[in-house]
């Protein structure tokens, strides 16, 4: 019974981290305060009302409408919201109830903060890109996970150096080096490896479809990265059938 009030305590955080993360989805692209001002309808730029916003229940109680304005209230935060909670969820199920969870958490919300926005606007913001990383280094080990950080983003700004010269134009930005980061940082090595292949792989069908318009690599190295943390001693056994057989 314990455990299932803590796993609902912390799904509950989760979907109320999910709301704040709505927050900087809408605002950080757009140079906006995530402080100020108070939350308004995008329409008819009503402020709402704190029972407006309680996050899943609001929207289904109001039917997904403006309390004022009757317009629609974009799915995308419920869905926002509910992720969030099973991200944090799933890795109170992982961890347990231990000191570096809800740092880990973090750095998971910020990757799927980022996720949300590299879908919608094709960019990477450093504000938010550099809190997944500074929460990722916040381990039990944190030389280790400073280490494996340093090492994953310096190699990978190595390669698209190296990219860039031989194609003559920039092959990598530095939002991905920043993202290899918070990789290394959650993974370690050889598990770094085991998400970047994955992440090439999840890419790979979409890339295909829409390679006109360009498909952003940032959402698939974050998906990646959590089933990689998720499952690293199945990924770690994976590498090592895959090099010694």
């Amino acid at each position: 019974m314990t455990g299932i009030f803590i796993g609902s305590m912390v799904f509950i955080l989760g979907i109320l981290i999910g709301s704040f993360l709505n927050v900087v989805i809408y605002r950080i692209p757009k140079n906006e305060s995530i402080a100020f001002p108070a939350s308004k309808c995008q329409s008819c730029q009503t402020p709402l009302k704190w029972y407006h916003n309680i996050p899943i229940f609001s929207w289904l109680f109001l039917g997904g409408k403006c309390a004022f304005c009757k317009d629609p209230i974009a799915k995308q935060y419920p869905i926002v919201e509910f992720i969030t909670g099973i991200i944090f969820f799933t890795l109170y199920l992982k961890l347990g109830l231990v000191w570096q969870l809800p740092f880990v958490a973090a750095s998971f919300a910020a990757l799927f903060a980022l996720t949300m926005i590299d879908f919608k606007y094709m960019a990477v913001p450093d504000s938010v890109n550099f809190a997944a990383l500074l929460f990722a280094l916040i381990q039990p080990d944190f030389l280790h996970a400073a280490m494996y950080a340093a090492l994953a983003a310096g190699g990978l700004y190595l390669i698209g150096l190296l990219s860039s010269l031989l194609a003559r134009k920039q092959a990598m930005g530095g939002a991905d080096v920043i993202v290899a980061g918070t990789m290394g940082a959650l993974l370690g090595f050889p598990n770094f490896f085991v998400a970047i292949f994955l992440s090439a792989i999840l890419a790979m069908i979409p890339a295909i479809i829409w390679r006109d318009k360009g498909v952003p690599f940032v959402p698939f190295l974050a998906l990646a990265t959590f089933l990689v943390y998720l499952y690293d001693t199945e990924a770690t056994q994976l590498l090592d059938r895959l090099i010694y057989g």
